[in-house]
């Protein structure tokens, strides 16, 4: 059987389905799927450079929003005020391409922090990273992992591996 999203198991009732993956090196851009909806991939050409974004509905699994901000060459402020914006109750899925971190400041790792990550603390120069949080959720999510960039363990030249992650994310409850 096929599950959602291609993921390896079914999701209990009152979950989406989610797979992601970040981008490997600087070559092929991250992929965000919830609920065999992919929101983001190099296909749809709708990825970039940095931290790219999608936004769900809780309740609902609809999409409602997807956008990259660029931690290289770009400017932090834009971000801060998207992440300011998010409304509670939304699922929030970031997967870095190339480079996440360079001009992430502590405002804007705080308010990811606040969405339940743990290893944005963390978060370096060409680190890749995928992440699952919500708005307003109050605990650390299971959703998270991150691969450092080191010369000595990277898959690529300059750049660690992809890194993949699928779940079962819980539908809000009222």
């Amino acid at each position: 059987p096929r599950y959602k999203c291609g993921i390896s198991k079914a999701c209990p009732e009152k979950h989406f389905a989610f797979k992601m993956a970040s981008g490997a090196a600087n070559v092929v851009g991250p992929k965000i799927c919830v609920e065999d909806n992919v929101l983001m991939s190099g296909v749809k050409n709708n990825v970039g450079r940095g931290i790219n974004v999608a936004l769900v509905n809780g309740k609902t699994g609809e999409p409602l929003d997807t956008k990259f901000f660029d931690m290289w060459g770009g400017d932090v402020a834009p971000f801060i005020e998207f992440l300011k914006s998010i409304q509670d109750g939304t699922i929030v899925l970031m997967a870095t391409y190339d480079d996440g971190a360079t001009k992430l400041n502590e405002e804007a790792r705080k308010l990811i922090a606040e969405l339940g990550s743990t290893s944005i603390t963390n978060l370096g120069f060409r680190d890749n990273w995928v992440f699952c949080g919500g708005k307003g959720i109050k605990t650390k999510s299971p959703f998270e992992q991150h691969i450092k960039n080191n010369k000595d363990t990277n898959k690529y030249e300059g750049w660690p591996e992809v890194v993949e992650m699928e779940g079962c994310i819980p539908q809000k409850q009222d």
